[in-house]
């Protein structure tokens, strides 16, 4: 097994080409330039050992040295052993309400991104544990399946939006049911659901969902996002407002915070409500519930130990490097024994 440290400096092979150019170029005009002096039979007798196979020899060399100090440059990593690793944790879900009633922009900068923050400081303080996520308005989907690779996690959230579910709505009972799903460890003993929502347009049978997923063992926590005063919700194009949602009768919706619904919610799975309008009450709040909680083992990983092996492709470049400078552009007794190129032919 093995593994490249630095890929970037695979740019640096562009160097081959160019010294090959050069060398051809160099060798031109020093053809070009004898031919003024004198003819190749004159040229011949006045320089018997000159060898054009020992320059392209010097030339591969050359290629060599310089191919090898790339790859020490590249740090290419074997692995030498295996080792078992057990990890133990959490299951953490996050179900974030993606509806366009969460672009209002009465908590700052909206409440989507204010939700998005507190997922990702959230996330910022688990340790091995696993986490997922589901987006859900009109209709829910998955959005990461549970994993222990907390950065890929931020950046599946930071891409959430409302233009990932094709219809609007708050479908909190579909996001409950595909909860459920997530949990594919039956001896974890800790199972937690995150809803982050503004509690707009939930069903009336959302707390009967909520019982029968706590009957599961997940405990369910919601966070409500926005205020009781509301705001309205803003119709962007291109990055830019163009107005603002109506309804039929032409006057301007808001939207408010409707915490009663994601109380109840709570409630129903012996979880519990947390005001997410200041960032640091819910990611202070979840973490302490994590930190308190039983881990269970839920994944036993294998690894491969990986050792730096640049020193050897430093050492063969350096020896290439020697043979180069060492190697003369003369012939030598083996060399006309060979004869490549036919370069003792008589003309």
């Amino acid at each position: 097994m093995y593994k490249i440290e630095e890929p970037i400096y695979f740019y640096l092979f562009i160097i081959i080409p160019i010294i090959i150019v050069v060398f051809l170029l160099v060798l031109w005009w020093k053809k070009s330039t004898q031919k003024k002096f004198a003819n190749s039979l004159l040229l011949e007798k006045l320089a018997p050992n000159t060898s054009t196979f020992k320059s392209l020899l010097k030339l591969s060399f050359l290629l060599l040295a310089v191919s090898f100090l790339i790859i020490s440059l590249v740090n290419p990593k074997m692995g030498t052993k295996l080792q078992t690793v057990k990890r133990e944790g959490v299951d953490v879900i996050f179900a974030l309400d993606v509806s366009k009633s969460m672009l209002a922009k009465d908590i700052a900068p909206n409440r989507l991104e204010k939700s998005k923050q507190i997922i990702s400081r959230i996330i910022d303080q688990l340790g091995s544990d696993r986490v997922g996520i589901i987006i859900y308005a009109g209709n829910a989907y998955p959005l990461l399946p549970i994993t222990t690779d907390h950065a890929a996690a931020k950046m599946f959230l930071q891409n959430a939006n409302p233009d990932m579910v094709s219809s609007q709505g708050t479908a909190i009972n579909e996001a409950l049911d595909l909860a459920k799903t997530y949990y594919n460890n039956d001896e974890q003993t800790n199972k937690f659901l995150v809803i982050i929502s503004d509690g707009e347009d939930h069903q009336e049978e959302t707390k009967q969902k909520a019982q029968d997923i706590a009957n599961e063992g997940v405990k369910v926590y919601t966070i409500g996002v926005g205020t009781e005063k509301g705001g309205p919700i803003p119709i962007e194009l291109n990055g830019g407002l163009i107005g603002y949602k109506k309804n039929r009768q032409g006057e301007t919706v808001l939207t408010k915070r409707k915490p009663a619904v994601l109380q109840a919610i709570a409630n129903a799975s012996n979880g519990s409500y947390i005001d997410g309008n200041k960032t640091e009450l819910p990611v202070k709040t979840i973490e302490n519930i994590i930190k308190n909680a039983q881990k269970s083992e839920f994944e036993t990983k294998q690894f491969s130990d990986y050792k730096d092996q640049f020193q050897w492709f430093v050492g063969i470049g350096f020896l290439f490097l020697l043979i180069d400078i060492f190697l003369f552009e003369r012939k030598t007794k083996w060399l006309k024994k060979v004869d490549l190129f036919n370069e003792n032919k008589k003309k």
